[in-house]
């Protein structure tokens, strides 16, 4: 069974600007993977970075609702020592920390692949890719893939 980490942005996108092609194709396809989720055909792994991004959205009703979906993870994964150490040597090969944080946390839960939305820590693991145990990719891009597998 597949395990998936979903990063803030995943679960933003449902609410983003609908009116933008790539917005709701990778909407739709959040929502998707989620259901796959819900199906327990894949696990959904969260952390406690993503309920501390979470927590920080400033839009109380935006909050609300990305709350309630993550609420839907199968498993979650606690930071610790470890996890913030991995994060500290991430941010020494250009990631963003609370990105580290998130990709360090992934990690740690030993999920198959982590997905982001945000195009900017795409290309930053793009360019680290060697140095990490997991694979980033948009999840459009992924659903993709795994469906035409």
């Amino acid at each position: 069974m597949k395990l998936i980490y979903l990063d803030t942005c995943c679960l933003n996108r449902p609410f983003d600007d609908q009116t933008q092609a790539h917005i709701h194709l990778e909407a739709e396809a959040v929502l998707l993977i989620m259901a796959r989720c819900a199906a327990q055909q894949w696990e959904w792994l969260s952390s406690d970075i993503l309920d501390y991004e979470i927590a920080q959205t400033p839009d109380a009703e935006r909050r609300a609702r990305v709350d309630t979906l993550a609420r839907y993870a199968q498993r979650h994964v606690t930071v610790n020592d470890d996890i913030t150490e991995r994060a500290m040597a991430l941010e020494t090969l250009g990631e963003d920390a609370f990105d580290a944080l998130h990709i360090a946390s992934a990690e740690a839960g030993q999920a198959d692949v982590f997905l982001t939305t945000d195009r900017a820590l795409l290309r930053r693991a793009a360019r680290i890719a060697g140095a990490l145990s997991i694979r980033v990719v948009n999840p459009l891009t992924w659903l993709r893939e795994v469906l035409h597998k």
